[in-house]
């Protein structure tokens, strides 16, 4: 009996080791405030730390397999709550970031399509201005041409000679008239003026002259189209021709026709706006 009770106390004492040394640990951790759902991860309670189960508590060497589950099943539960909450997150910030990536590139766009609208708006506005000195010019240049329209200017002059008593042009006064008619061509706003100048006295002389200046007249109209609304024909019969010297004259000896070339600043309209003058053309046909 001596001998049992012998051995039974050093095994409960090896025994009693491990429950003192959990208690002590227990005994000795200091006092944790305990966590709320709030705090945690997933929004649940923190897992709280199995009951103390059978002679061995929590430190049992012989533990089954199914105790060990029941032990570990929480813990596996939480971890696979965390893997599947972080994967959220993970998604919810590629999410978010795409759309960032897409508001910014929006606005990126956007910002280009206003600077675009700006630039075209601008250059719009320049064309207009442009526009707008262009017109201010040319009804500058109309007004002067308006104002002027009946200010003739002599661009050229021309001297066809004929012997007493002959009224036919002869091939040099053809040549002559043909020069002079093709520079008119295709132009407005100019007159020409014939003028005949005859030697002898009172009618006589006003006649011939008149012929003479008929004749070429005539040779313009048929030979070169020439309008006849723009020439103007005179007989001056043995009337004095002015000279560069205004106090002397000279008188004409046989017969003589000078052609003159009047031109306005209808021709200068015309090219400034692009438009062919017709109407002021009209404007200066008589009446």
């Amino acid at each position: 009996m001596n001998n049992r009770l012998l051995i039974a106390l050093p095994l409960a004492a090896v025994l009693a080791l491990p429950a003192l040394a959990q208690t002590t640990s227990s005994t000795n951790q200091p006092a944790m405030t305990p966590a709320t759902s709030a705090d945690t991860a997933t929004g649940k309670a923190p897992l709280t730390p199995p009951s103390r189960e059978g002679f061995w508590g929590r430190v049992n060497p012989f533990a089954r397999k199914s105790y060990v589950r029941r032990q570990t099943e929480p813990i596996r539960d939480r971890v696979n709550e965390l893997d599947e909450l972080t994967d959220a997150n993970s998604k919810a910030i590629k999410d978010t970031d795409a759309r960032a990536q897409a508001g910014i590139k929006m606005a990126a766009d956007k910002a280009d399509a206003a600077d675009q609208h700006a630039v075209d708006a601008g250059n719009k506005a320049t064309a207009a201005q442009q526009s707008a000195q262009m017109v201010t010019t040319r009804v500058q240049t109309v007004e002067t041409v308006v104002g002027n329209i009946d200010q003739y200017k002599a661009e050229n002059q021309t001297e066809i000679l004929f012997r007493p008593g002959q009224t036919v042009l002869s091939k040099n006064a053809k040549d002559a008239i043909d020069t002079m008619a093709e520079s008119v061509k295709g132009q407005h706003g100019y007159i020409i003026e014939v003028q005949g100048f005859s030697s002898g006295h009172a009618q006589t002389a006003i006649t011939a002259s008149q012929k003479m200046a008929e004749s070429v007249v005539r040779y313009l109209v048929l030979n070169h189209e020439i309008p006849v609304y723009r020439i103007y024909l005179v007989g001056m019969g043995n009337a004095p021709a002015a000279t560069d010297d205004a106090a002397k004259t000279k008188r004409v000896s046989g017969g003589r026709v000078e052609i003159s070339l009047l031109k306005n600043d209808l021709e200068q309209l015309s090219a400034n706006t692009g438009a062919p003058a017709t109407s002021a053309d009209a404007a200066q046909q008589p009446k």
